[in-house]
């Protein structure tokens, strides 16, 4: 268990006092971290031909020196040498900038290895580095560290070696033999130190591949292993659901279902049929149908006998929810109430004497349905919308007003599937990839901020066909910092363009009260342009509001400008979404481009995940997300969805919890803390 791979740095030779504190600064604590603190890239130093070359890029060339040096100076500190270099039969000029110690070792006759930028145009090579000779081909690449304060790379370099010479031999194999065989892998000591003093690119890809897998495979098995458990040591609820009756409700509901939405209630009424307690993450794009798919599935655990919750994280949401769980359930004879902070006193008291008695049937509602004067007679099936908005505290206070009711997350925000496998890897996953037929997409364009006159023009058009918009800041007030239309100004100046038209102003420095009367007088058509910042963004149902206007539209992420631009489209009639932005970046520019091109919220939010990331994706860093040391969830998603299935395949055996092979993956889990020591035996 304690290996010696775990000890304090400090038991490296050379590795003193003061070292040992900037090796902490880096996070390398122990002598494992060290000898797996992998460089973040590779600089090859392989001779080139200049023939095979393109323009600006780096590149490594030996020649043989043709001119004397000549220097220019600039002021008192900066100065240009250049000379001329015969490369194979091409004469070159090398220019050094601020080097112009080196006119000593340029002679004439000699052979010298040069690196730097290759300028093809100009047949010039702005070098950064010079050695005498021509480059030994053996050491053609060099690793690149990532270090800080007083380290050096040639520093770390040393300790590495030192370390991987002291502690090679107490490397141990973790993944079994015939991962290694079927995979191609390599065995971890030969990747370690490939990665670490690799001959060619192919070493350090074959090395990485190693790494990557055995890093997505252990973090795979502790999601495995954690859920396994948890379902083995959960009895859930046994739904015992016929078949006929939940058929014959979905036959009589106004719409036929998608193909997506008939996927995914047969994969949760078979969890509500399961022994096991359902724990189940059901992604849907804005409009795809979730809430009928909710419907379905409360109806099936109320006929089984049991009450179902549904928990929304604002009033509004929590009514517009109220209203079509009514028109589904109601004729079904299906009780729902809606419970929220304004519900009081007398009414307050009814609804939850009904909810004791089991004469209510179904509960929608906000954080209200947590507190503990609530009591359910027969909670089975919990549901929350948006459920990263809440805490993981209030989602176990709901679970607990039942005995084990079976759970299911829904959410709007559509998380890349490369993401839900890894930060949800002890759910099961549901996803709606289908819209109903008959909804129009809706028309995005994207508009400089000179062409505003234009779009508002546009708008106007809009307004007096009867249609309501929206209109989005990124700030509620004015920023020194920041260069961007805020929100009490843009309604300022939507006030007096629009006088004939009632505009509302939203933000999040209101009382939810006061949000509330916004939304509604917007709801009601009581105001026909709303102002906001981006608390709009989850679950408002207007289907009357048909253009959206998203000011400094560059500022928001692609997934955050797909949520906003779901706020329309919600009717029979065409919807617009203006993207008003002048993005300085090419990411920037990107953005806006893939906006316009396409209106799949799974699409854009994998291209959303690219241009900005993992740890950024959710917009905090408490994402869930590991902090691997090589692999990258976006880039090595093939070898997470291997990893995946095989963590599932070896925890679902006894030879997995039993086999000496796979002891060090069992030891593993115990260190993590997923397992105890004595279930290993």
């Amino acid at each position: 268990m304690n290996s010696p791979l775990l000890q304090d740095i400090t038991v490296v030779k050379g590795v003193g006092e003061e070292t040992a504190k900037q090796l902490y600064n880096l996070r390398i604590k122990t002598i494992k971290d060290l000898i797996e603190y992998f460089p973040f890239r590779y600089e090859d130093y392989s001779l080139k031909n200049l023939h095979d070359v393109k323009h600006e890029e780096r590149v490594t060339i030996a020649g043989v020196i043709h001119s004397e040096p000549s220097i220019r100076y600039f002021g008192k500190t900066k100065n240009r040498l250049s000379f001329r270099l015969l490369v194979g039969n091409i004469l070159i000029t090398a220019t050094f900038f601020n080097r112009a110690f080196l006119k000593k070792q340029i002679v004439i006759g000699d052979t010298i290895t040069v690196t730097g930028k290759w300028d093809q145009h100009r047949m010039t090579l702005t070098a950064s580095e010079m050695k005498k000779g021509e480059q030994n081909s053996n050491q053609s690449l060099s690793p690149v560290y990532s270090v800080g304060g007083k380290m050096t790379v040639k520093t770390l370099k040393k300790l590495i070696y030192q370390a991987f010479s002291q502690y090679k031999d107490v490397i141990v194999e973790v993944l079994p033999q015939y991962m290694l065989e079927k995979y191609k892998l390599l065995p971890k000591k030969v990747a370690i130190y490939k990665l670490h003093y690799p001959k060619d690119l192919q070493d350090t890809k074959l090395a990485r591949r190693t790494i990557v897998f055995e890093e997505l495979l252990l973090f795979q098995l502790k999601m495995q292993a954690f859920r396994k458990l948890t379902r083995d040591q959960t009895s859930g609820i046994i739904h015992q659901i016929e078949q006929g009756v939940v058929e014959e409700f979905i036959g009589q509901l106004p719409f036929p279902l998608t193909n997506a939405q008939q996927r995914v209630v047969d994969e949760i009424l078979q969890d509500l049929q399961s022994p096991y307690r359902m724990n189940r993450l059901l992604q849907g794009d804005v409009g795809s149908g979730k809430t009928v798919v909710a419907a379905i599935c409360m109806y099936a655990a109320i006929r089984s006998g049991y009450q179902a919750a549904l928990m929304v994280p604002t009033e509004i949401l929590a009514e517009q929810h109220l209203e079509s769980l009514t028109s589904l359930l109601e004729k079904v004879g299906v009780n729902v109430a809606l419970l929220s902070g304004s519900v009081k006193g007398k009414k307050r008291r009814e609804k939850l004497e009904r909810l004791l008695s089991g004469e209510l049937h179904a509960l929608v509602g906000t954080h209200a349905l947590i507190q503990d004067d609530v009591h359910f007679q027969r909670l089975g099936l919990v549901i929350t919308d948006e459920q990263h908005r809440f805490g993981v505290e209030q989602r176990r206070v709901l679970r607990d007003k039942g005995e084990n009711p079976d759970v299911l997350f829904m959410t709007a925000t559509p998380i890349p599937r490369t993401l839900a496998i890894s930060v949800f890897g002890d759910m099961d996953v549901s996803i709606i990839d289908e819209m109903p037929a008959g909804r129009k997409p809706i028309e995005t364009y994207w508009a400089k901020h000179d062409m505003l006159e234009r779009v508002l023009g546009f708008m106007e058009k809009e307004l007096a066909q009867g249609r309501q918009a929206y209109v989005i800041c990124p700030l509620i007030e004015e920023s020194d910092k920041l260069d961007v239309q805020n929100a009490i100004d843009v309604h300022t100046i939507l006030q007096q363009h629009f006088k004939q038209y009632n505009v509302g102003l939203m933000h999040g420095r209101l009382h939810s009260t006061e949000k509330d009367e916004v939304m509604e007088a917007f709801s009601d058509n009581r105001s026909q342009i709303l102002v906001s910042t981006t608390v709009v963004e989850v679950g408002v149902n207007v289907p009357n509001a048909t253009f959206m206007l998203i000011y400094d539209a560059e500022r928001f992420g692609l997934s955050q400008l797909h949520q906003l631009r779901g706020r329309v489209g919600r009717g029979e009639y065409q919807s617009y979404c203006i993207l008003l932005a002048d993005p300085k970046s090419e990411v920037g520019k990107e953005r806006m481009r893939i906006m316009t091109e396409t209106n799949d919220g799974f699409k854009l939010s994998e291209r959303d995940l690219e241009l900005r990331g993992p740890g950024d994706f959710f917009g905090q860093k408490q994402s869930g997300l590991p902090d691997f040391k090589l692999a990258d969830i976006v880039h090595d998603f093939r070898a997470l969805e291997v990893a995946r299935q095989d963590a599932a395949t070896l925890v679902k055996s006894d030879q997995f919890w039993q086999g000496s092979e796979f002891y060090q993956l069992r030891t593993h889990l115990e260190e993590q803390g997923v397992v105890e020591g004595e279930k290993l035996d």
